[in-house]
């Protein structure tokens, strides 16, 4: 063990942990470095300049683009609780974080990942409404509704990721102090803990489940009901652009809630470190990556938007 500090009943406690990352191939340190920087600076330029543009801009003050803004923040902070510590320990020797560190990165991370599930469900019904009943867009998505949707989102995602925050602290850990992980993921912390963790795993278990499948279906039955009245349209050229948008909004949500599942909802007996790590990368690094780009970039009039700035 690296660094065991603490003595409690002839026990050796934790009060730092390792994280050995992605890999322990010495070659590959720096060029990971290199890609996963460049992968972040993109994830904080896009997200970012998507928020300051939507802000900026007065044509783009309406809830669909109040909503990409929160997911744009969302998805810079799922990022940024993740990919610095990762970045740093490619280059360092010394992959230490402390049990402090560990629990905060986790509730960032919490907090945010779970802010997204509730603003991707928010972000479809917008759509259903706005396609399916657009004459009554304007009473039903009012302001006041969108700026609540959004406080909820969040407000759910903080309180989510304090009820297990609150639960780890419950935990002693005195088996190891190696993650082999490269991010403090709770299900890691699980397995070196020398405190029955059966209570933790149940209740993320159940909040996973219950927020995971509420909010996918509420995204399915939405744009069910979208592609339902745009295949009705006669237009081929609105119908085609409109498929086009749908299936890369569907794209992005498949991937970010399908490895969640994959990492969360799925049983314990099938699961390996390594796969798990893929799974991670897709919705801590990849799915913030690609956001911005596949709400915006097909959009009119966040193009117009920029065209104007210009």
């Amino acid at each position: 063990m690296d660094h065991l500090d603490t003595v409690v009943d002839n026990k050796t406690l934790v009060t730092n942990f390792v994280l050995m990352g992605l890999t322990d191939r010495p070659g590959l340190q720096v060029p990971l470095f290199l890609v996963f920087l460049v992968i972040y600076l993109t994830t904080m330029v896009g997200n970012l300049g998507l928020i300051a543009l939507i802000w900026k801009d007065p044509h783009l003050h309406t809830p669909m683009y109040l909503f990409l803004s929160s997911l744009a923040f969302a998805d810079a902070s799922t990022s940024s609780a993740v990919t610095p510590m990762m970045l740093t320990n490619f280059l360092s020797q010394d992959h230490k974080t402390s049990l402090v560190g560990c629990f905060t990165q986790f509730y960032v991370f919490g907090s945010s990942a779970t802010t997204e599930c509730f603003l991707l469900a928010v972000m479809a019904y917008d759509r259903f409404v706005a396609i399916c009943n657009p004459l009554l867009y304007q009473v039903v998505m009012s302001n006041d509704l969108c700026s609540w949707l959004i406080g909820v989102s969040y407000f759910v995602g903080f309180m989510h990721s304090s009820i297990h925050v609150s639960l780890l602290v419950r935990l002693t850990f005195c088996k190891s102090n190696i993650i082999d992980y490269f991010y403090c993921e709770i299900l890691q912390l699980f397995k070196i803990s020398c405190t029955d963790p059966t209570i933790n795993i149940f209740l993320v278990l159940i909040f996973s489940a219950f927020i995971q499948v509420f909010t996918f279906m509420t995204i399915i039955i939405s744009y069910f009901y979208v592609l339902f009245v745009i295949l009705k349209k006669r237009s081929e050229k609105g119908k085609s652009k409109a498929l086009s948008t749908c299936s890369a909004h569907l794209l992005s949500v498949s991937l970010f809630y399908g490895t969640l599942f994959l990492m969360y909802v799925r049983p314990a007996s099938e699961r390996t470190d390594n796969l798990d790590k893929m799974y991670s990368i897709f919705y801590t690094i990849i799915i913030p990556l690609l956001n911005p780009f596949i709400y915006s970039l097909k959009n009119k009039e966040v193009i117009d938007a920029l065209q104007r700035i210009r």
